[in-house]
Order: C-alpha cells, then sequence, then structure tokens
C-alpha cells in the first residue's frame, strides 16, 4: 500500500474540527486494510510505533529533521529553520520546501507504508557511534521520494507531534463503525483499557471480531488505565451514596504507579504509561523479593518519608525521583515507601471483576513483610462520624485525605473509569473550592516589570472528554516563583506552535500557543461564570463558561499525568455544583 494514500487521509482529518466526520474519514480507510497493516497504521495515526508505554521512542530532534529536509530540498540548514519558525512545523516547512521538487525527481521508487515502517523501525532502534546521522539519512531518504503531503507527515511522526486531531476515543470509534456494531463501542473501549494498546485492539476486532475482544484481557506487562474516582462535598453524602457502609483508605500525596511484577523483573508505569522502574529501583527490587506468588500486577503511591522517623513528606519531595542522573544519590537522599490499595492479576488471574473486599483481601496475602512495602492505611466504616473521625486521622498522618469505596458485589475494577465506586474527599473540601485542578498549558503571555522578557502568564485549559478539546479556564500568573518562571521555557517551548491548536476552545488570544502537553496543578477561591473562558461554555448561561477565580500554582508540576487525564470540563462543571452558595 502506498504512503500516499495514508497521508492524504490524514490530511482530511486534520482539515476537519468535526469529531463525526473524522471518524468516517478512518473508518473508510480502516476497512481497507488488512489487520496487521491496520495496527501499524492506528500507531501512525498518533505518530508511534507502538502502543505509549513502549520503551523505544522515535524522539527525532527538529534540528536533525530541519538537517534532512535540507538535504532533500536543496535549501540550506538556515533557510529550512526560518521557515519551521515561521509555520511552527518542520513538518509544514517539509510540505513547502520539499513538493515542489518532487515532479524532477529521476532516481525514486514508491513510497509504501511497508517502508515507511521499516525506515521509522531503523531510526528508532538507531544507536551508537554516528547514530544521529544515520537516522537523518534514513529520513532524508524517504523525504526523496515523497510528495509535500508525504512530506508533512513523515516530520511530524518523527518528531511525535502529527496534530491530525484523532485522539483515542475517535480512533476506537471509527473500528466500532468499521468491524462491529455501536452498541458494542464500550466493550471494544474496555479492550483498550485494559491493554492501552490501540493497534493491537485494531488487529484483534478486524481479525477475530468481537468474540476475540471480548476474550481481551489484563495482561502482565500491558499497563492498565488506572480507575478513577468521583468527588462528593461531604462525608454524609458519601456515607449515603454508599449506602452506610464503605472501605475508607488514606489517600496519599505521592506518585501513583502500577507494578508489574514477574520472575524476570518488575516494571513500574505512572499513570500517564511512562516506565518509571529507574526511578524507583528500591521498590522494583522490593517488590520482586516480597512477592509470595509468580507474578502480579498491583497499584500504590510512592510516597516520600522521613529517614529518621518515617513521616510521610509532600509530593514535591518523591518528585526529586523523577531525575534522569544521580538515582543513587536520590534513593539515599529521598528514601520512598509504596503504600499498596489494589491487585488487578495474580498469577495469571485477572482479578479485576472481583469485588473490592475480594481484591484487598487477596493484595493482603500477597506479599511478604517489607520496610518499604507497605498496605495502604484502610478501615471499614460504617457512619457519618466514624468517616470523620478516620478523616481527620488520615490529614493528622500527613495524608492529603481519603478515599471511600464500595464494598458492594459490584465492586469491580473499572479501568479507565470515573464512577462512584470510588469517591475521594479532600481537606481542600473543607473550604469553598472543593479541589485543586490540573490543567493544561495552552498558551502563554510575555511578562512585563519583573517579568519582562520571561513569560509571565499562562492560559491554562479542562479537557473536554466528549469533544476531545481543550476549553480555557484562567489565566494563570500567581504562584510561580523565579525558579520555576526560569525553566518555563525549556518546560513549554518544545511544545509551541505557529497558532492556536485545533483541539484548543479559546477566546483568548495568547502571545505563544502550546500543544496540550504540560499539566499544572492549580488551585482556587471558586468557580464562577466567565464571558471569556470556553469551559462548559452556554451550559449555566448562554454566552457563557466556567473560569477559576483567583487562580494560584500549587508549585506541582504533574508529569505523571497525560493531558487527556487533566481535570475535564465534566468535573469542573460538578465542581460548580459543588460550591456552597
Amino acid at each position: 500500500m502506498l504512503y500516499s494514500d495514508i497521508a492524504s487521509v490524514f490530511d482530511k482529518t486534520e482539515r476537519t474540527s468535526s469529531r463525526l466526520e473524522m471518524t468516517a474519514i478512518l473508518s473508510d480507510l480502516f476497512r481497507t486494510l488488512e489487520p496487521r497493516t491496520l495496527r501499524s497504521v492506528v500507531y501512525l495515526s498518533q505518530g508511534k510505533l507502538h502502543p505509549d508505554f513502549f520503551p523505544q521512542k522515535l524522539g527525532m530532534s527538529d534540528k536533525l529533521v530541519l538537517k534532512a529536509i535540507s538535504l532533500t530540498s536543496g535549501f540550506s540548514e538556515n533557510e529550512v529553520e526560518k521557515l519551521s519558525i515561521k509555520e511552527g512545523d518542520p513538518g509544514t516547512a517539509a510540505e513547502l520546501l520539499i513538493g515542489g521538487k518532487k515532479q524532477t525527481a529521476l532516481f525514486s521508487e514508491p513510497l509504501t507504508v511497508e517502508r515507511v515502517i521499516k525506515n521509522l523501525v531503523l531510526i528508532e532502534g538507531s544507536e551508537g557511534k554516528d547514530s544521529q546521522e544515520r537516522k537523518m539519512k534514513l529520513l532524508a531518504n524517504m523525504l526523496h521520494d515523497s510528495g509535500p503531503i508525504e512530506a508533512r507527515y513523515l516530520c511530524r511522526i518523527v518528531t511525535g507531534r502529527m496534530r491530525v486531531g484523532a485522539g483515542s476515543m475517535t480512533i476506537l470509534d471509527a473500528l466500532a463503525l468499521s468491524f462491529a456494531e455501536k452498541s458494542d463501542r464500550p466493550e471494544i473501549e474496555r479492550a483498550f483499557n485494559v491493554t492501552c494498546d490501540m493497534g493491537m485492539v485494531a488487529e484483534t476486532l478486524a481479525s477475530g471480531g468481537m468474540d476475540a475482544i471480548r476474550n481481551v484481557r489484563v495482561k502482565l506487562g500491558n499497563p492498565i488505565k488506572v480507575m478513577l474516582a468521583e468527588r462528593l462535598p461531604s462525608l454524609s453524602e458519601i456515607m449515603e451514596r454508599m449506602e452506610g457502609t464503605c472501605a475508607m483508605e488514606y489517600k496519599y500525596d505521592g506518585i501513583r504507579v502500577q507494578a508489574h511484577i514477574s520472575e524476570e523483573g518488575v516494571r513500574l508505569y505512572s499513570r500517564r504509561l511512562e516506565d518509571m522502574t529507574n526511578n524507583f529501583p528500591d521498590i522494583a527490587s522490593s517488590l520482586k523479593n516480597a512477592l509470595k506468588g509468580k507474578e502480579a500486577i498491583v497499584e500504590g503511591e510512592c510516597v516520600s518519608v522521613n529517614a529518621k522517623d518515617g513521616r510521610m513528606l509532600p509530593f514535591q519531595e518523591v518528585t526529586h525521583r523523577r531525575r534522569k542522573h544521580g538515582m543513587e544519590d536520590a534513593v539515599k537522599d529521598y528514601p520512598v515507601k509504596i503504600f499498596l490499595f489494589d491487585i488487578l492479576q495474580t498469577d495469571g488471574e485477572d482479578t479485576t471483576d472481583l469485588p473490592y473486599p475480594e481484591r484487598r483481601d487477596i493484595l493482603s496475602h500477597a506479599f511478604n513483610d517489607s520496610d518499604n512495602i507497605v498496605m495502604s492505611h484502610m478501615q471499614t466504616v460504617n457512619s457519618a462520624a466514624e468517616a470523620e473521625t478516620f478523616f481527620t486521622k488520615a490529614l493528622s498522618d500527613g495524608c492529603e485525605g481519603i478515599m471511600a469505596k464500595s464494598v458492594a458485589g459490584a465492586s469491580v475494577y473499572r479501568a479507565g473509569n470515573r464512577g462512584f465506586l470510588w469517591i475521594k474527599y479532600k481537606k481542600d473540601y473543607h473550604s469553598d473550592m472543593t479541589d485543586t485542578f490540573d490543567l493544561a498549558v495552552v498558551g502563554a503571555f510575555y511578562g512585563m516589570g519583573k517579568r519582562k522578557g520571561r513569560y509571565g502568564a499562562l492560559l491554562m485549559a479542562s479537557y473536554d472528554r466528549e469533544m476531545q478539546t481543550y476549553a480555557t479556564i484562567c489565566k494563570l500568573g500567581t504562584g510561580f516563583d523565579d525558579a520555576f518562571l526560569d525553566s518555563m521555557p525549556d518546560l513549554l517551548d518544545k511544545y509551541k506552535t505557529a497558532g492556536k491548536p485545533e483541539n484548543v476552545d479559546s477566546k483568548m488570544i495568547p502571545d505563544v500557543w502550546f500543544d496540550p502537553s504540560v499539566i499544572l496543578e492549580v488551585t482556587a477561591a471558586e468557580l464562577s461564570l466567565s464571558p471569556i473562558h470556553t469551559a462548559a461554555a452556554g451550559v449555566f448561561k448562554e454566552d457563557a463558561g466556567l473560569a477559576l477565580r483567583f487562580p494560584r500554582f500549587t508549585g506541582k508540576v504533574r508529569n505523571d499525568k497525560a493531558p487527556e487525564d487533566s481535570t475535564s470540563v465534566a468535573e469542573v462543571m460538578e465542581m460548580y455544583g459543588m460550591q456552597k452558595i
């Protein structure tokens, strides 16, 4: 199959903002592909060769891509760089500079999907001496035989910035439209949530239909999308929702990890599917040594503790473990414990369909005693008074709140879903504002006065899961210390775009736009109606959305969360309704 056929579909999806139209365009393509090719094309549509958790990444730098464009087009590297800066995208620069020369290429060969994938695999795996030169020449070789649109997407794939607009939910919709019924959509999504491998799900559905999809189970080595909690404004409402009885656990202020433990070793994954094993080598080793069985998948919270008295320390302390170098010193300087709270597989048995009390019992017997592996503190409570006592104790022990979990027969682990089987309640809920917000940076405003020459404020957005867009909710300019202000370019500039990203819904125009990628934790006095922000636009009042009043950065950069995991517009609407009037 020619790569131009795939690139033209990417171009069509990029040109429409309609999710229904995107779904139809992708579905028309998916039906024409063999199952194995479909798997590869699904990955490519997201700028990848593999699922997110795969350790190797394409990761070519813009500088290397611009060099390949220069080599192929005949324009100088300086000219290519200037055009790329102007367009905000190396892919568009390639399209403009290379496209016009394709008519006269004398020694070209067809650019097939198979050839593209083969060369991308070589780029991904190139290491050692002269590896950068080899990567550049492999890309230049493909660009030589590409047309304008093909060149655009080749460069975007190798840099990981596709901008096609086809998110995971749209791809799932297209797969259901292509190979199943609309009513089958939830089961297809479930298969994705328990494997985090969209390409595998696509191939499985195309080759085996819904029967094969229903047989997809939790698998060691494939991270599972985490189960999420709802909110309620009071402990009494939580107890009423839980019908008078629930399990309450401490809500720890750390980094949530999912551990896949086998006889071969241990892999630790963050919520955004990053492999964090190298950040917590001590935890990985302890889990391997303490597991009684042969294999397991467990969830826990890695929390920094005081080396002298074991007291839990704030979130900022555990983030020191995210460094790339000096980990031996970090392990010694920032000791960590993992508080385990769920088990999703044990010795080949998928436990996600078991009720929470059964999973908790299995977890409590799965490990031998270890200094840095601890079961989360849990207690069954039967009244609001007991819940209040437990909550107060959680705060005094250094936690940020509690998790209330259903003990009913239906209390299964719902991967990738948010619901009232789990309800979180934090100390913030004692104030008018009911929670902190994890928001995506979509723009920046240049500073004035002491902040002149730097980014002075940021445009923040909430994720609309239904529309798959990021809706603005505040302009954030407080809570930044000098160190963070200095770090902003390194943190943000790699995501800079020439104009407003297609998936951003904004009335405000910042000085600089960014693809939604960086997540910051923000607190505020309250939520209010706003004529200039687009979160929940028109829901509570015509021509008005919701905005944070007096927003402030807490100091937490949520590297553990993907942009799609940012606080959703639906959650914002819930919190607006929970405010004390």
